[in-house]
Formats: C-alpha cells, structure tokens, sequence
C-alpha cells in the first residue's frame, strides 16, 4: 500500500482553509518550544565555564549546575549568497576567545503553533553539553594524554525533528543524558527549501546531483565532532548519532549515505521509519522547477534562486514538509532498499516508535475545526493514507470502530500501522540481519501532552511524546511535570540510551531484536517490559499484505 511521508499525514479534505491550517501546525509538530524564550540552560545563573581550543579558534562556555555548555559554535560558515545551495564550506577561523554561551540563529522557517520563525541564512552552528567535571582544554587534534583532555567520554549527536522544514538545537537541553557521564552535540542544519531544494539549476554539473544540503550539514557536523571533540573530553571513536521524527529519518539516512562512513559508531532512531522510500532526483528536481515557478524564478537558474529574499523562499515551499532525494551522492539509493540489502553502515543501531503516533496529528485536526466520525471514517482513513475507497473499507473491517473507544482513537489507530509501526517493523527486521538491533515501543499511556491543548479523546503515547523522558523542556505550550513512576522510566531510557553511546549494548533487560524472535522493550513506567506480540497488536500481516 502506497504511504505518503509525515508531512502528508494532515492532507484531509477539509474546507476551506482548515488543511493549510492543519499542515502549518503538523509540519511543526516535531519541534519542542512553541514560543520564544529562554532555554532551561539560560534561566539559571552560569558560572564561569571552560576554555576550549578548536580547530577553528577558542570558546569560552559556561558552568550551569552540573552541566558544562559551549553554545553557538560555528562548524560551517554561512550558506549565504554564492553558498546558498552548496556543499556547506569550512567555518571562518576567529582570533581571541570567542563567546560560546548563548544559543545562534537557527535555520530559517516560518512561523507554526510549535516553533519559533526565523529568517537568519546565518544558521551552521551546533552546541556542547559536557559533564561539569569533565576535562577540558587540550588544543584540537593534540594527542591522549595532552592537557587536561583524557576522560574519552562517550559523545551523542542530536538531529532535531520538524519535518524537515521547521526545528531548532536549542529546544533540547540534554542535562539527564549528561548526567550520565556522555557528552552531547545539538546542530542546526538546513531545512525546507533551503535545505531539500533539487534544481539541475543548483548542480554542480549536468545531470549531477542536488538537494539534500541539510544532509550534507549534517555530516559537517559530524566531522567537526571528529576533529574537535576530544578538547571537549569526548571519544572521536565513540560517537552515537541520534534523533527523533525527522532526526530519526536522518539518523536513517546518514546510516546508508557513503559520505557518513566512519563518523559515528551507533544509531538511534526514534520515530524515524516513517518514510523509507524516498524519490528519485528526477522526481525531486521536477519539484524544484514548481518551486522555482512560485518563487518569481520561472527560468529556474541558479543565480535568480540565489536573489531570492528569505521571506520568498518561506512562502514558496512546500507546506507539507520535504524529504531527502536519491540525488546520487548523499544518497545513491532509497533507505528502506539500501537496509534490506545490508548497504549500510554497521553499527548498533536502537529503534522504534510510540505506540499512539497518529493520534497528535488526529487532535490537529479536531483542534482546527475538523471532526472524524463514524460517518466519515473510511473516508478519512482513504485521505489520511492516500488509498482508494475500496482499500479504506477494507481497513475500516480490519479496525472496526466497534474495538475503539471513539472514532478519532480508530483513526490514529490505522494510522500509526500503517505509516509508523510496520515502517518500524521493517527496518529492524533488515537492520537486525547485519547487525545488533535493539527495537522499542514507548508505551506510557499517560505520558503528557507538552504541545496540545486537552482534545475530546486521550493522547496516549503520541508522537514525539518519548521527549520529555529524554530531555529537559522548558518552553513549552503546556508544561507538565512526570509523576514518579514517568521518572523512574525516563531515568531507565536515559540510561540505556547513554548506555549503547557507552557500550554498544542497552543496558541489562533489553533483549537483541531477532536473537531470540522479535522481541520489543516496551517502556511502559515505572520499568520497562519485554513484549513479542508487536506485529499482531500493530495488524502488520495486513499492511504487508496490502502493500
């Protein structure tokens, strides 16, 4: 059965104005602070912090509680002007101790109900979060032993979710992970248009390839991880590349991108699995010349894409969200293909999903005047999954709305099958043939909702729910503190996701996906459980079926 990407999940046939409205939200529905503010690590009163020598030049950080933070390192320079749509280039080397204690301007997006707008091209910088006590200072590739610098702590790098069109390193403050004695990397890398535009216009040669910059950032990112992250106290050969949503897809794709051999040891991908199947460069340039056409450049050349104004580009892309492309270089083949034939990278990998993905992108829906009832169930299951009338019925038999509570919880029910669960179930089963697989299902039931106002119906374990047991969050709609049991979870995830960053291996109790058959931990509070019956709960052999 065809599956449309995430970004796609909120094409309902509404009226009027209420689906531009519901993939305005949805698409930001990834990020983790839905207005502008300080973040957790500014709210505090730092002491003095570190001084660290990179490649590039000195920073100065600073101490908050146990956590030392170096905020708004440059890893690329600008992409701005003739590098707009280019490879990103080396940063600027700087003079004197240069400031790392604030947050930089993140990657240009437009405004949503859950992420901060920004029109700042001026966007490649990443931040370090170290233990407080962790040695820091060696000059940048100096060897073990030098300075202070001999800890090898474990690093973490963090990929932002947004749908690849909105998202920001500043919402994750990610003191609980490095209280566990990791160090860990947050980056902005392009996004949208900016960030996923395929021209033949942007090539570097004829029929070369184009798009995926963002990706490409993404693995400057990581080099700079490799030269840079032992002054910081980190492990270069320790480096565990991890994101959530469209951070998880990421982690996916610079799983089987050639260019990314070699810059991180394991994976773990949270909610990621959602699109496996990414389109052709042909495909993908063919978008781009629409783009073009929107933006006032309906010749599509390169130099009229580079004068575009910011504020152009914002209003000429895709309001859905974009996905990476089979451009040739980054990557030379769609993701679910390359996994199911063992071309990938061979690390450790954590992944899976939340049990009720869909039913936040449901509350979307209801939230902005639409309803899914009874009466219009199959046909929103056919708009939702982008399939005929005659494959919704026979879905609606497989979920009959007599098995769920209300119609919105049968809906987000199909939904998170179709396009999460099953996706999810089919990369472990390819990954798990090569190398060590641990997959996960997050269960807490009552995890709150940080994002959206109550709905007639409950969450759940919704999409990017999993966050709150990860990461600090502060700014966000509707905060919630976790009861002890939710805390006694999170401090189990924190420890068995720094504990692959440490080891390769989860932490004691997680069994190996396909070892011993498809056994899944669910992380249900207060201590996570070993569950088999995944494909059957999730109706899998019906989706493989239908597909």
């Amino acid at each position: 059965m065809p599956v449309t990407p995430i970004g796609q999940y909120v094409r309902i046939r509404l009226a009027g104005g209420l689906a531009a409205a519901a993939v305005l939200i949805a698409t930001a529905a990834c990020t983790t602070t839905a207005t502008p503010g300080p973040s957790q690590s500014q709210s505090q009163s730092p002491s003095q912090g570190a001084v660290v020598t990179t490649a590039d030049g000195t920073v100065r950080g600073k101490t908050v509680t146990a956590t030392r933070e170096f905020l708004g390192i440059p890893y690329a320079a600008p992409p701005v002007g003739a590098l707009r749509w280019q490879p990103p280039q080396p940063p600027k080397p700087w003079s004197g101790i240069r400031a790392a204690t604030s947050y930089a301007p993140h990657c240009p997006q437009p405004p949503g109900a859950f992420g901060r707008p920004s029109t700042s091209e001026d966007c490649l910088y990443l931040n370090v979060f170290t233990p407080a006590g962790a040695p820091a200072g060696a000059p940048a590739g100096a060897p073990a032993g030098a300075g202070q610098s001999t800890r090898n702590l474990p690093v973490m790098v963090w990929v932002h979710g947004g749908s690849l069109r909105t998202g920001e390193s500043d919402d994750y403050n990610p003191a609980g992970l490095v209280r566990d004695g990791v160090i860990v990397v947050t980056l902005n890398y392009r996004i949208g248009a900016l960030g996923f535009l395929a021209s033949a216009a942007l090539a570097g040669r004829a029929g070369g390839p184009s798009g995926d910059y963002g990706l490409m950032d993404q693995q400057a990112a990581l080099r700079w991880v490799q030269r840079n992250i032992h002054s910081f106290g980190g492990n270069p050969g320790r480096v565990t590349l991890f994101g959530e949503s469209a951070g998880g897809l990421s982690t996916l794709a610079q799983l089987v991108s050639p260019g990314a051999r070699g810059l991180f040891q394991r994976a773990i991908v949270e909610s990621g699995t959602y699109d496996l199947t990414q389109p052709s460069l042909a495909a993908a340039e063919s978008a781009g010349q629409a783009f073009a056409a929107k933006a006032g450049c309906a010749s599509d050349t390169a130099a009229c894409l580079r004068r575009l104004p910011v504020s152009a580009i914002l209003a000429s892309e895709d309001p859905i969200g974009y996905t990476p492309d089979v451009d040739g270089a980054v990557l030379t083949q769609p993701i679910g293909t390359a996994l199911a034939r063992g071309q990938f990278h061979r690390v450790p990998v954590i992944i899976g999903t939340n049990h009720d993905e869909y039913r936040l992108f449901v509350a979307v829906i209801q939230l902005i005047g639409g309803q899914v009832t009874a009466a219009n169930y199959q046909e929103m299951i056919a708009s939702t999954l982008g399939v005929t009338p005659a494959v919704a019925a026979r879905t609606a038999t497989q979920y009959p709305l007599s098995r769920y509570p209300s119609p919105p919880v049968a809906l987000g029910a199909v939904a998170t099958d179709a396009i999460f669960a099953c996706h999810a179930l089919t990369a472990e089963q390819s990954l798990s043939r090569y190398v060590p697989v641990y997959a996960y299902e997050f269960n807490d039931e009552n995890a709150p909702e940080l994002f959206l106002p109550p709905v007639g119906f409950p969450y759940g374990a919704a999409h990017a729910s999993e966050l709150q047991y990860l990461f600090s969050q502060t700014a966000v709609p509707h905060p919630a503190s976790l009861s002890p049991a939710q805390q006694r979870l999170a401090a189990a995830m924190q420890r068995d996701w720094t504990s692959l960053a440490r080891t390769g291996v989860p932490a004691p109790g997680w069994p190996r996906f396909g070892r011993a058959g498809q056994q899944v931990l669910s992380l249900v509070p207060p201590q996570p459980r070993v569950e088999t019956d995944f494909a059957a709960q999730h109706h899998c052999a019906f989706w493989a079926a239908a597909g």
